[in-house]
Order: C-alpha cells, then sequence, then structure tokens
C-alpha cells in the first residue's frame, strides 16, 4: 500500500525538486542559493538573502548527497559553505541577510537562523570532514550562551538584544534541531547539555498542561503573551513530536515521551482537517480553527511524526498513505514545483517557491523512507 505513493515522492523529490533547484536555484558563478524562485525556475528577486535559507540548502543537500550519492550535489556543497562564511560571518558573529546585490542589508544575529548554523554545518561536517564547520558550530553556540541568553532562560530573538521582545518557541525548537544534530556529529557533551536544557525549557514554559497544547508566543518571563499567547500551529505540535524522540535517544527520560505523547494527540484530534492537510492554526484553549489554510510545511512534520510515534504499523501506514497522496494531488506539481499554500477547500494560492521550504519537504520525506527502509516488508 505505501510502495507506490512513497515511490512517486521519492522521485518527485529527488529527480525533480532537488536536482531543478540545483540547476537554477544556486547561482552557478558564486555558488549561493537564490531566496526564492518563479514556478518557470527563474530566479525571484525579493530585496533579501537570508542566512537562513543559505544553510537550509546547505543542509539538504547535504543529507541528500548522502543518500543519493549524487555527485554533482556533493561538489556543490563546498561554494555554498564557502558563500556562507564569507558573506554572512562578520565580526566573529552571524548577520541575518544580504541584499540582491550581496551587499550587507540586516546586521542582527538572529537566534532562528543560528539554529540552521548549527543544523546545516553538523550534517556538512558529517559528509566532508571539514574542520571548519566544527570550529564555527562551537563559536557559533559560544555566541549564543554569552550575547543571547536571557536570564529568564531561553535565548532571546535577536542581538543586539532587545530585552522587551516577544518570546517565541520556535526559535527553540530548531535551536533543538541543530543542537541535537551537532551533538550527533560529534559527540560533544556541550551540546548534550544545551539539549537538556532546551527540553526543561519546554516542559515547564512552552507546554500548556490544562489543555495538552504547545504555545507560541510568550513575554519576557515566558507568560503566555496576552494577545497571541492562545495561538497554536498543530504543524509545530508534530514537529515536537519528532524531536522528543530523537532527543530521547540522547537523553532518555519518559517525561520527554509523555510529553510527545499528548502533543500528538491534541495535533492529530484537532489540527487535521476533515478534507485532509493540517490546519495552519487552532485556538489552544477551545480548539477551533483560527486558520483553515494549510501551508506545505504542516504536513510535512505530520509525516515525520507518524515516523516515531508508538502506535500500531497498519495505522503508521494508513496514515502516511494517506498524507503522501495527499501531498501528491495537491502540493507537488511536475518538474519539481509546489503549491506553498492552499486555501480551507485545498485550492492552490499563487505563491513563488520559497527556497526554505524544500528543507521540510526533504527531511519529511526523508524520514518516512528511512523508516520503509527499517521494515523489510515495506522496503523499496
Amino acid at each position: 500500500m505505501l510502495n507506490s505513493p512513497l515511490t512517486s515522492c521519492k522521485s518527485f523529490l529527488f529527480d525533480q525538486l532537488l536536482a531543478n533547484w540545483a540547476k537554477h536555484g544556486i547561482d552557478q558563478d558564486l555558488g549561493f542559493s537564490y531566496e526564492s524562485m518563479n514556478h518557470d525556475w527563474s530566479r525571484n528577486k525579493v530585496g533579501r538573502v537570508r542566512l537562513l535559507t543559505q544553510c537550509r540548502q546547505l543542509y539538504t543537500f547535504s543529507h541528500a548527497a548522502s543518500m543519493s550519492n549524487n555527485e554533482q550535489w556533493r561538489a556543490q556543497l563546498p561554494p555554498l559553505f564557502d558563500f556562507i562564511i564569507h558573506h554572512y560571518f562578520q565580526d566573529e558573529r552571524w548577520i541575518f541577510s544580504l541584499n540582491d546585490d550581496l551587499s550587507i542589508k540586516d546586521t542582527q544575529s538572529d537566534a532562528y537562523a543560528l539554529a540552521f548554523v548549527l543544523l546545516s554545518f553538523s550534517h556538512y561536517y558529517t559528509l566532508t570532514k571539514d574542520q571548519r564547520a566544527l570550529d564555527l558550530m562551537k563559536k557559533t553556540h559560544c555566541f549564543l550562551i554569552k550575547h543571547m541568553s536571557a536570564k529568564s532562560g531561553g535565548f532571546y530573538e535577536a542581538f543586539p538584544v532587545d530585552p522587551t521582545q516577544l518570546r517565541r518557541q520556535n526559535p527553540h525548537m530548531h535551536l533543538l534541531e541543530g543542537y541535537i544534530a551537532a551533538y550527533e556529529a560529534t559527540q560533544d557533551d556541550t551540546y548534550k547539555t544545551q539539549i537538556g536544557a532546551l527540553l526543561t525549557l519546554a516542559l515547564e514554559h512552552f507546554y500548556e498542561k490544562k489543555t495538552k497544547t504547545l504555545r507560541e508566543f510568550f513575554t519576557l518571563d515566558w507568560q503566555l503573551h496576552p494577545k497571541t499567547g492562545h495561538q497554536v500551529e498543530p504543524g509545530h505540535h508534530f514537529e515536537w513530536v519528532w524531536l522528543l524522540f530523537q532527543a530521547n535517544k540522547i537523553l532518555p527520560n519518559s517525561d520527554y515521551t509523555e510529553l510527545a505523547q499528548h502533543l500528538w494527540l491534541t495535533a492529530s484530534r484537532h489540527g487535521l482537517a476533515d478534507n485532509g492537510g493540517v490546519y495552519n492554526q487552532i485556538d489552544g484553549n477551545d480548539y477551533t480553527p483560527i486558520d483553515k489554510e494549510k501551508r506545505i510545511w504542516p504536513i510535512t512534520e505530520y509525516l515525520k511524526a507518524i515516523t516515531v510515534m508508538p502506535i500500531g504499523k497498519e495505522e503508521k501506514v494508513m496514515r502516511i498513505t494517506e498524507a503522501l497522496n495527499f501531498l501528491q494531488d495537491h502540493y507537488f506539481i511536475e518538474n519539481g514545483r509546489w503549491n506553498e499554500y492552499l486555501d480551507a477547500d485545498n485550492q492552490p494560492k499563487d505563491f513563488p517557491l520559497p527556497g526554505t521550504s524544500s528543507y521540510h519537504i526533504f527531511l519529511g520525506l526523508a524520514e518516512v523512507i528511512r523508516w520503509q527502509q527499517s521494515h523489510s516488508d515495506f522496503t523499496l
């Protein structure tokens, strides 16, 4: 039952999406990734070229090259890595973005982007053994601890620090992802310690026990934000489910897997639309949909969560198959393109191809491939 949709999705990912981004979305002279592409695979200039986008592409092609042994993709990685460190690492810290002409645009250091420095450099190092990646990962960690740590726990959104800024769980979730990758690549206990600190933050502040929901927005001292504290994103629930099981392999603790169970139950009961797909947002207090539209990334996070949840194999296969079919029917377009947004009725919205989304698409499908390959009766 799983073979046909997964085979089709795998072909779409490797033979179309990644192949076309490598051909059209990477500047062949300078090595960097474009921020956005039009649906004819021409560059869509949006006025900025973010560190985040470069790192997501570095991660995606590093991981994809390790899975496929694609020499062309492997050859593109060192120029992309060199571009990142030469253009974004300024005065011993990472800056946020460049202009389209590659001059400096925004010099803030962004916690969300730094998470993807850790993630992408970990995978790049694992593939290439480039020592510079390890050195810069350590510098990134030290900068976060020294300059962006908040007294109330966790990290500020950006440096220079504005102590009145909104606090979000999202950068911390991706920092957890980055630190897990860093530990797996190095076995450095410094990163393991930080994994534990971020998990404690999630248990103590992000998770709202009464409603069994993961909240998004907070005040400086981790109280629910008075205007946006009720907002919940099912996609982030699923993303945390997968991360909690990854973290539990490093720091075994039943509290983490129990939290994952709660988040799974809430998101799978209230975040899945009756007509398919995953809502962008629901109300954390009464579970009603706030935003019934469906961006592509939440369903890819749903796929990742399915692969790690301790549910029966038949249920796993059913859920994975339904999600893969929904991706093919509503998101994936010929020639490696995709619909970034669907409306509530599953009609696609006109939107270009963001350079950040292939990370979600790739990892969601890669986890399904990994799960299938670990079960001999469902191998490709």
